[in-house]
């Protein structure tokens, strides 16, 4: 029997983070568990920042993933609008490390790309994509599907060094059992 992973995807915003969180088996994923993080803009960037490290610490504690996935900053035309998502993205990256989870990067056509089949998909066709491959996941926002597509990206891509290195741990385990 293969080897099951848990994947989360971060979207990273400074308004809304979204998450999602996927079990892969073999070449079957399966939907765990989504949602959106969100920060009061009434608040300062820092108080702000911390809800959202607190929202993501809660997510990680929640489902345990064996690995994280984040989409990469693109360039904005409105560069204060770029340095918040920055400040937001690390963020993202900041926790899963902080627990000992790898975190890969990924740039959003590549997700697009990797989920719908081209880089340049809108978000509606993000969204219907993610339903089909995870049946019945009930996406509430676009930034939850933005966040499972992410996951399943790593799963398609980034997974596979995930899966190899799960099979050498067990592989080398077993033959340390063989010899006992």
């Amino acid at each position: 029997m293969a080897a099951s992973l848990r994947y989360l995807g971060i979207d990273p915003g400074l308004r809304a983070t979204g998450w999602g969180v996927i079990d892969v088996t073999g070449a079957r994923l399966t939907h765990v568990a989504n949602g959106t993080i969100t920060s009061n803009d009434r608040l300062s960037l820092a108080e702000r920042l911390v809800q959202i490290e607190t929202g993501l610490v809660a997510v990680l504690e929640a489902h345990a993933p064996d690995a994280a996935a984040v989409e990469q900053a693109f360039v904005a035309r409105d560069p204060l609008a770029a340095l918040k998502l920055g400040q937001a993205r690390g963020i993202a990256l900041l926790v899963p490390a902080r627990c000992g989870i790898a975190v890969a990067e990924y740039a959003p056509n590549h997700i697009k790309k990797s989920v719908v089949g081209a880089g340049h998909a809108g978000k509606g066709q993000i969204r219907m994509m993610v339903e089909m491959l995870l049946p019945g996941c009930g996406v509430a926002t676009e930034h939850a599907a933005d966040a499972l597509a992410i996951a399943i990206c790593h799963a398609h891509s980034g997974g596979a060094n995930d899966r190899i290195a799960a099979a050498l741990l067990r592989d080398a385990a077993g033959a340390k059992a063989r010899r006992a």
